[in-house]
């Protein structure tokens, strides 16, 4: 299983230089889990800087995933972690689910079950 971080997705769907760094996880969607908050994050990016109907897109692209929505008890455990709010829930669910996170944001660094791609 796989959880990718709102930043690599961005990558990928904006089809950088660095987008080939998280496509193996990103094409395999029956082994992705996706927190909600990174479809929150992704689609308020893309709404802000390419309408509305591309954020539907993504949405409907990055829920061919399992999508976790926040709960008590993930949002408890999260809390545990010394991670900024969204990067806490994000890898609080990568736990729950086995789940490696592809990342390339520096606060993951050094955790476990981490694939950090330094920038």
């Amino acid at each position: 299983m796989n959880v990718v971080d709102s930043s690599a997705w961005l990558e990928d769907l904006c089809d950088t230089e660095r987008a080939d760094l998280f496509a193996e996880a990103i094409e395999k969607p029956a082994e992705l889990v996706v927190p909600s908050i990174c479809l929150y994050e992704v689609g308020k990016k893309v709404s802000r800087e390419f309408g509305e109907d591309a954020a539907a897109q993504i949405y409907a692209l990055m829920s061919m995933g399992t999508v976790v929505d926040l709960d008590a008890s993930l949002a408890m455990d999260a809390a545990a972690h010394h991670l900024p709010l969204a990067d806490s829930i994000i890898y609080e669910t990568a736990l729950r689910y086995r789940a490696v996170l592809w990342t390339q944001d520096a606060h993951f660094d050094g955790l476990s079950n981490v694939k950090y791609f330094s920038k």
